[in-house]
């Protein structure tokens, strides 16, 4: 009896030097924690530019890129990611540098503004073929909605491009190295990005950022250049309006499909690069539909069985999104599929709209994704529902007309952007 009350002390020291050691370590823990991270501001999905959209060996070769993106996050420190994601070899940037831009669609930029942008300290970098390079932080007060001009200069071409079609935003082309000059009042202009894969901004520990990622609806097919209208665009705008803090990505690429590969590869295959791998990344919304329904139709044959196998792989790709995405922390919000019966390129019959409707009734109610944003509903007619309404219709029966784009960005419930993945 003796010996257990001499133990009983010994315990409870063991005890509660076991607990304090335990608390140190989880203050610790806390007090490790940086207060702040890099989020992804603004970015794009990168592709292998076809012949059309390649851009020519002669404005790589001793020349510079002037490419204008539009933040959606602020912050006092930013860093821009270069992408070799489609090179065959190694390619060199021999130099580079960041500004704001004056206006949208113009070359110049605003000279007290202009900083280098050096990779550990140096101006020149080779990345790797496949790589993506992070440059060094660049210390510049920046505001949300601000336009950053991102001058790159190349002493030759790549082996293979790493692009972004359907930039809808003006690139400026110049000879010789002019990445530190102010003006470029010679300079060439195309509305395609290259070599850029997103900018981040150094932000509190608490805010994130979406990622949309799609077709060329997403992508802003048909919005006049520089203005930057798509429904991404008039989004972080609303989310700015109203007092909410979170980076807008827009990941969407013209003529892409979920299954197959198009102008850019398939969504299914880019998802983890588009989405996962951007810094900060909260929440990511899904549209994507349209061209794996109509171009089996379109392109034949599409018999029964075969529309039904593309139903049974359109969800088994969602499940398959959201359970990659589940398991990094990132909320999953499906978009239903747009309504296109008017669209002259696809010319849907009624069983092709049959299988719109039953996917996007799945979107809705399979419990899936945490959040639906109801892209079907906000734009369709309600007099013919399988078309979409004339004043949202671009006047091809497939894309929105800008009320249209804003149409889809106003359907997106803010609510489900403010929780975290498994928030009730």
């Amino acid at each position: 009896m003796q010996s257990s009350q001499h133990a009983l002390p010994r315990y409870l020291g063991t005890a509660l030097a076991s607990c304090f050691a335990a608390c140190l370590m989880h203050t610790a823990a806390i007090a490790a924690t940086p207060v702040q991270h890099w989020v992804a501001s603004w970015g794009a999905a990168q592709q292998i530019p076809d012949q059309a959209n390649e851009l020519a060996a002669e404005n790589w070769r001793d020349a510079s890129l002037r490419q204008t993106v539009r933040l959606t996050l602020g912050g006092q420190q930013f860093r821009v990611r270069i992408s070799n994601l489609y090179g065959t070899a190694p390619l060199v940037l021999d130099g580079a540098s960041v500004a704001l831009a004056k206006t949208p669609g113009l070359a110049d930029i605003l000279a007290p503004t202009l900083r280098p942008l050096t990779f550990d300290g140096r101006a020149s970098v080779t990345i790797p073929a496949g790589a993506e390079y992070y440059s060094d932080a660049v210390d510049m007060a920046i505001k949300p909605a601000a336009d950053l001009a991102i001058s790159l200069y190349f002493k030759g071409e790549p082996a293979r491009q790493t692009s972004h079609n359907g930039a809808r935003a003006s690139t400026f082309l110049a000879k010789g190295n002019r990445v530190l000059d102010a003006q470029w009042a010679d300079a060439g202009k195309i509305t395609r990005w290259y070599a850029l894969s997103d900018v981040e901004v150094l932000a509190p520990r608490g805010v994130g950022a979406l990622v949309a990622i799609g077709d060329s609806i997403t992508d802003g097919y048909g919005i006049p250049n520089d203005t930057n209208t798509r429904w991404p665009d008039v989004l972080a705008a609303r989310l700015r309006n109203n007092g909410h803090t979170l980076g807008v990505v827009n990941a969407g690429i013209g003529g892409g499909r979920m299954l197959k590969d198009g102008i850019g590869p398939n969504l299914a295959a880019r998802f983890d690069n588009d989405v996962i791998s951007r810094a900060g990344v909260t929440h990511a919304l899904v549209l994507i539909g349209v061209n794996d329904l109509g171009v089996q139709h379109r392109n034949g044959p599409d018999t029964p069985a075969d529309r039904q196998l593309l139903l049974a792989d359109l969800k088994l790709a969602y499940r398959q999104l959201a359970a990659r995405a589940h398991a990094h922390g990132v909320c999953v919000i499906g978009g239903t599929v747009t309504p296109y019966a008017g669209s002259e390129y696809y010319h849907p019959e009624p069983d092709n709209e049959a299988d719109r409707q039953e996917l996007n009734a799945w979107i809705r109610t399979s419990g899936v994704f945490d959040a639906v944003a109801d892209f079907d509903a906000a734009l369709r007619d309600p007099a013919q529902p399988s078309r979409i309404k004339k004043v949202y219709d671009s006047g091809d029966g497939l894309h929105p007309s800008l009320a249209g784009y804003r149409a889809l960005a106003e359907t997106v419930p803010l609510k489900a952007l403010q929780k975290k993945c498994g928030d009730k």
